[in-house]
């Protein structure tokens, strides 16, 4: 599959994604942003203008750091957080729920400092991904902000994958299907 790949335009831009296999069964275009500046801006510019109110975003490592950043930027926020997948010795007491993503092997967990989770709580917070699929790194960013105290006001993703562009609590810029072995459209 590694020369097979998916043409799409998101936020005005046309990429090539290689399409990757997830099982015998399925595929999936890999959607990344890391070190694509003008997409990376260019995602940020057009979901800030579907923006739901909020008063801090948050994201998960790692894919959708520099889009979080650059949403942060162009939007005049002046802190947003991010759930890293280990704890860090700078982290007091953190806290941390399981996360299960279709593109990684096995269950990992999400982690935000004390610090950061006392400023999310009692707040409406705006989760932002790269790629919204089954939904597990969603939930767990929501399962996340809730031990924290903080309220969802809304989700964000520059693709819905497969189904979850049926979903009608995500906004996003653009569908991303799966694809069947083969590499057509599922």
């Amino acid at each position: 599959m590694n020369d097979v790949f998916y043409e799409m335009e998101v936020a005005g831009l046309k990429r090539k994604l290689p399409i990757n296999k997830l099982t015998d069964e399925m595929c999936i275009a890999a959607f990344i942003i890391f070190g694509d500046v003008e997409l990376t801006c260019a995602c940020a510019r057009d979901l800030i203008k579907r923006i739901p109110e909020h008063d801090i975003m948050v994201t998960a490592e790692a894919k959708s750091i520099p889009l979080i950043h650059e949403m942060a930027r162009q939007s005049g926020a002046e802190k947003y957080f991010i759930a890293r997948k280990g704890p860090k010795v700078y982290m007091p007491d953190p806290i941390s729920v399981e996360d299960r993503s279709i593109t990684t092997l096995g269950v990992q967990q999400l982690f935000l400092g004390r610090d950061d989770a006392d400023l999310i709580k009692g707040k409406k917070i705006l989760i932002v991904d790269d790629v919204i699929s089954t939904g597990g790194s969603l939930h767990a960013m929501e399962t996340l902000v809730a031990k924290a105290g903080g309220t969802v006001a809304g989700r964000m993703a520059v693709l819905a994958e497969g189904d979850a562009k049926n979903r009608d609590d995500i906004k996003f810029l653009a569908p991303l299907p799966t694809f069947k072995a083969d590499g057509s459209v599922r």
